[in-house]
């Protein structure tokens, strides 16, 4: 089963690793933020050997984004991003795991203090989770 974690961060100061730029995770200690960011690579390593993890990418600062809607019968391009949200998609990886449990367990890895991270099944092709 095909799931994408995403990544939610504060826009402002934007950058990767988002833990770096969010000040619930800045107030920790330094030693605590090595360790976290040690067990984060350990995941995605036991992830790549694995196979579970099938790719990720961190995203641009929203500020660069572009939207495309659909008006009048024709696409309508304007700078994004979606202005109102207070927390922006800043990456995601996909995997592939054998059930919900442990994309769970896994998910739940990705999270630090001040982050939201999102789990949701991936729809690959045509409309059923696969």
């Amino acid at each position: 089963m095909k799931y994408v974690i995403l990544i939610h961060s504060n826009p402002q100061p934007w950058g990767h690793p988002t833990g770096d730029f969010i000040a619930e995770s800045q107030a920790q200690p330094a030693a605590q933020r090595e360790q976290q960011n040690a067990e984060f690579e350990a995941v995605l390593t036991e992830m790549q050997e694995s196979g579970e993890l099938v790719t990720g990418e961190a995203l641009g600062d929203p500020s660069t984004s572009r939207l495309f809607r659909w008006n009048a019968g024709a696409p309508v391009v304007t700078d994004g991003p979606y202005s109102e949200f207070k927390e922006h998609l800043a990456g995601f990886f996909l995997i592939d795991v054998v059930d919900q449990a442990r994309a769970e367990e896994i998910t739940s890895k990705f999270s630090g203090p001040g982050e939201t991270v999102e789990l949701r099944p991936a729809m690959w092709p045509g409309g059923d989770d696969q």
